[in-house]
């Protein structure tokens, strides 16, 4: 297989950055790894607090677990700016997939030319 296509595959389906390093383009594939990590931490807490904000909220209106109590908890959780954090995370996380997959193609492209001999092309 052609290291342009294995590494544009590696970064698209498994995770962003992967393609870079098995490139040898370690620098570039941790830190597409690291943005995309921090992206999906940001995420993941503000999901928790949200969560745990309708938890508590069910539990001051009496503990019952009623489908129009947790939408309605669910509704005043999310402020605009937990919902704006969340989306550039998620935005993050989609260019820097975006990028993974054309950089680590393109990495591999120069890889897959065959070396002139001599000087010669």
């Amino acid at each position: 297989m052609k290291k342009s296509i294995k590494g544009a595959l590696l970064s698209g389906l498994v995770f962003p950055g992967v393609g870079q390093i098995i490139l040898q383009y370690y620098t570039r594939g941790i830190a597409l790894i690291l943005m995309v990590i921090a992206s999906l931490i940001v995420i993941i807490v503000k999901a928790e607090q949200i969560a745990s904000g309708i938890l508590s909220k069910i539990q001051t209106e009496g503990g019952v677990i009623d489908t129009q109590i947790i939408s309605e908890a669910a509704n005043r959780a999310v402020t605009a700016s937990d919902s704006l954090i969340i989306k550039t995370a998620f935005f993050l996380i989609v260019i820097c997939w975006i990028i993974s997959i054309i950089d680590a193609y393109r990495i591999g492209k120069k890889m897959d030319k065959p070396a002139s001999k001599d000087g010669q092309d």
